[in-house]
């Protein structure tokens, strides 16, 4: 197979025109072509009165070695990579140790799910509630005002990937296409097939719910255990090497491989870790608000006369201003027609989030307007993140009445410095509801300034951006976590051998595709160390990414 990229053609092209297109650039008869297969799609929208659907196939020819040698310099036609995924090895029948996989989100998912299909029969342990009692008990926070501290949308089954935009690109390097892996496993699960080729694949928090659950009867088939409500409490290290964990519920596992794929909210589990001297550092992370703009503004302003055409579907963004003061201000997470969430797993804190469905046809468009902060702007140790992060999330809560609303502010007021008394033509979504306010003192005086100061920029790139009835809700501090588990080039823990921190608690990656990605690695790096092979790929390097 040869992959031929940068394929051009009209946005209304008839499905006839792809054909033709391949042959005319091949310079090929018909009958030279015998199959294709569309491997990617996306658009250029530079033109927005002229667009164009952009597409990478693969195709099957009569004669692949001479039309290779015809277009050798054109690098847009190479053989197509091969993707296949390989496992490291199989369990023998005799290993009778069974490797812990501590988090059931996106990445506790994919290590429990490759070390299965490996043979090694994991034992996963989930503080949350399985999806579906989860969703019940998130709807209740959303409905009721009433927070279940550990069935939220934080812990659970699924992770926070769940009640999100359930976006499948990302930013990391993958030259073993691992992702392609991830990908398939969805389809395989029941998501759409199209997340295979379009280029900003996302599914959707309702079609999430029964793919996490498909997922999990493999595990169980291949012979793994999934255990929910069930807290790891303490770490057993003995001589620098973990031995087992503790449970809320008293009881004791002994085990020589422990994955942590925590997730970002996992701060009891963080002090936990501390005190018991697992190695840890304070990383950056950033903080903002939510806001939120009609759907339709953004999708004129982004795809001109095309918008509404349904193979664009709802138009999103992504922008950056590096503000006077030195800040970087930058969207995060957005969710083309979508709604805001309630995303806190404490008592007493505000939290917010986005997500979508995968028709993306709620009326606003939002996302995370937020500033990036480093540990010089939280001293303190370690953990100083963590406590600021809470500190911002008990002061929304104040703000917005005690009970759970969020605070809000329409962007008109906002940049005028004055108090919010009533809404205008865009109404917040944000459920159980929003409590007007200011929000100057919701964040420290240079994320107000920042904030403040990109907001028109932003409106010279989208117009519309800045406008008085946009609406911001607060707060937005779970972009990722707080601090990093650093791990060595074998994927351990630098100073505590057998256990494995892992995706976005561990600070390696940063939403549902690279928290999985890295959920593989570190199977992979188990299942080396079960079975005695060398170490592969160096699982020292963060993944950069933007998150759910």
């Amino acid at each position: 197979m040869l992959r031929l990229t940068e394929l051009k053609l009209p946005l209304d092209h008839p499905p006839e025109a792809l054909r033709a297109a391949i042959l005319a650039r091949l310079a090929i008869r018909d009958d030279a072509l015998a199959a294709f297969s569309i491997f990617k799609r996306s658009y250029d929208a530079r033109k927005k009165h002229a667009l164009l659907l952009v597409y990478t196939v693969d195709v099957e020819v009569k004669d692949e070695a001479a039309l290779l040698k015809k277009f050798r310099n054109d690098p847009h036609l190479k053989p197509t990579p091969d993707m296949a995924y390989r496992f490291v090895g199989r369990a023998p029948d005799s290993l009778g140790e069974r490797p812990l996989v501590v988090g059931f989100g996106p990445c506790g998912i994919f290590a429990a799910l490759v070390l299965a299909q490996m043979g090694f029969r994991p034992i996963v342990l989930e503080r949350g509630k399985a999806v579906r009692e989860r969703t019940q008990d998130t709807w209740g926070l959303w409905r009721k005002h009433v927070l279940n501290p550990e069935s939220n949308v934080q812990f659970g089954e699924g992770g926070a990937g769940t009640f999100s935009d359930g976006k499948l690109y990302s930013q990391i390097k993958d030259p073993r296409h691992l992702g392609r892996k991830v990908l398939t496993e969805f389809v395989k699960a029941g998501a759409p097939e199209e997340i295979l080729y379009v280029s900003k694949p996302h599914i959707g928090t309702f079609r999430l719910v029964s793919m996490v659950e498909n997922m999990r009867a493999e595990i169980e088939a291949l012979g793994g255990e999934i255990r929910f409500r069930e807290r790891v409490t303490d770490v057993l290290i003995e001589d620098g090497r973990i031995a087992g964990v503790e449970l809320a519920s008293g009881e004791t596992l002994v085990a020589r491989h422990v994955v942590l794929a925590l997730g970002h909210s996992a701060r009891d589990t963080f002090e936990m870790l501390h005190a018991r001297g697992v190695f840890m550092e304070a990383k950056p992370f950033s903080i903002g608000f939510r806001i939120e703009h009609p759907q339709s503004l953004i999708d004129r302003a982004r795809l001109g006369p095309n918008a509404g055409n349904p193979l664009l579907g709802a138009a999103d963004y992504k922008l950056v201003h590096h503000a006077k003061n030195g800040r970087a201000v930058y969207s995060f997470c957005m969710c083309p027609g979508g709604t805001v969430v309630a995303a806190t797993s404490e008592v007493g804190r505000v939290v917010t989030n986005g997500m979508s469905q995968y028709s993306r046809n709620e009326r606003n468009a939002n996302a995370g307007i937020v500033v990036g902060i480093t540990p010089a702007d939280y001293p303190g140790g370690v953990l100083a993140g963590v406590e600021l992060q809470r500190q911002l999330e008990a002061r929304a809560f104040e703000l917005g009445g005690g009970n759970y609303d969020a605070p809000a502010q329409r962007v008109g007021d906002f940049l005028a410095g004055r108090a919010s008394t009533g809404l205008g033509s865009v109404e917040p979504s944000y459920k159980p509801g929003v409590k007007l306010t200011d929000l100057a003192t919701a964040l420290p005086g240079y994320a107000i300034e920042a904030i403040r100061e990109a907001l028109p920029a932003f409106d010279r790139q989208i117009q519309g951006f800045a406008m008085d009835d946009a609406v911001l809700t607060g707060v937005e501090t779970r972009t990722s976590s707080p601090v990093r588990l650093t791990r060595g080039d074998d994927f351990q823990s630098v100073n505590v051998k057998g256990l494995y921190p892992a995706g976005e608690g561990a600070g390696y990656a940063g939403g549902i595709l690279s928290a999985g990605v890295d959920g593989i690695k570190v199977a992979e790096a188990v299942a080396r160390d079960l079975l005695g092979l060398p170490a592969a790929d160096s699982g020292s390097r963060p993944n950069p990414d933007c998150g759910y």
